[in-house]
């Protein structure tokens, strides 16, 4: 079992900048991967971005790369997302998720991927006001 706790969220201006944060506990954080994830209303859930277990690896959905950056802290358990630039379609609740395949907490193709997540934080709003 894997408990997820998303803060940070709120509402910003156009520009502007948030840090997401995502605290775990429950596993040995440091041995699966964490993605981050996004839903707009009436939208699908979509993939933001996704960190592999030591941090060496990320990926970004296109829409966010060079705004966004995702990071990890082992020692505190926790995940981070850090949103510059934003813009008004970036408005979503915004999930953190976690991978625990037993693939030594490494990203592949699949980290894309909703159905690649096995537990999930109950989101936090971001709104961004043009």
């Amino acid at each position: 079992q894997v408990q997820l706790v998303e803060s940070g969220g709120g509402l910003v201006q156009a520009g502007g900048s948030l840090r997401l944060s995502c605290a775990a506990s429950g596993r040995t954080f440091s041995s699966y991967a964490m993605g981050w994830f996004r839903q707009a209303p009436g939208k699908e859930r979509e993939f933001v971005a996704a960190i592999s277990w030591s941090g060496g690896s990320t990926y970004y959905a296109d829409s966010v790369k060079g705004r966004f950056t995702i990071s990890r802290d082992n020692a505190k358990n926790t995940v981070y997302l850090q949103m510059n630039s934003l813009k008004p379609e970036d408005t979503a609740v915004y999930y953190c998720a976690a991978d625990l395949r037993e693939a030594g907490g490494k990203l592949d193709s699949g980290s894309y991927y909703y159905t690649r997540y096995d537990y999930w934080g109950q989101g936090t709003q971001v709104t961004v006001s043009s």
